[in-house]
């Protein structure tokens, strides 16, 4: 026969059971302020995609010897890839229930679009003054600069990519201009390739 459980026993548990509680609530708690301090709707599957893309965007921007064709195709991936990106934002943020007008969404918008609107204009002001090589550079590390100031409102591995977007880019602009559309395909390529898997592995879709 089992020995029943004394008075004291009961106290001595209580205490242990009251204080586990405690710390689930407070555990909830956190991750309800993190969810509503950050911007969870970036989209792992739509950086695949646009990793697909702009390595399709590299081979064929070099199948013609033309500068105005080179550049004419990263422009025109560079509107797919915003498509995409709109596209898989808004899905993955009403199907987690995530506010993108609202909370963190706006900051996380806002902080990126000032280098891509710098990233626009050089991209006329180096065009007229021949000087094509210098966009590869240029557009991975204003577009990594934007990713890293708008990951200070999403998930942390989002800067992270944003880093390594500048780290290409810096490499980038010292290389030389042959290496450009190749580095390209990297970043554009491959770092969207490795960090949307990661994304949408990690934190769904």
């Amino acid at each position: 026969m089992k020995p029943l459980i004394t008075a004291s026993a009961r106290r001595e548990s209580e205490p242990a059971a009251l204080q586990d509680r405690a710390m689930d609530n407070l555990r909830f708690i956190r991750m309800t302020m993190e969810r509503a301090s950050s911007f969870t709707a970036v989209p792992g599957w739509g950086g695949v995609a646009i990793g697909v893309t702009a390595l399709a965007a590299a081979l064929v921007g070099e199948a013609r010897p033309s500068s105005g064709w080179w550049l004419g195709t990263w422009l025109a991936e560079a509107v797919i890839s915003l498509a995409i990106a709109g596209w898989t934002i808004s899905r993955k943020a009403r199907s987690a229930n995530v506010p993108v007008l609202s909370g963190p969404g706006p900051k996380f918008v806002l902080s990126f679009l000032p280098p891509m609107t710098v990233g626009a204009l050089l991209t006329a002001v180096l065009y007229r003054a021949g000087e094509l090589s210098m966009l590869p550079g240029v557009w991975m590390l204003l577009y990594g600069s934007g990713v890293v100031a708008a990951g200070s409102f999403s998930v942390r591995i989002v800067p992270v990519m944003g880093f390594c977007f500048m780290a290409t880019g810096a490499v980038a602009l010292f290389a030389p201009p042959a290496w450009g559309t190749p580095l390209m395909a990297a970043g554009f390529g491959g770092l969207h390739l490795v960090f949307g898997f990661i994304i949408a592995r990690r934190y769904g879709g």
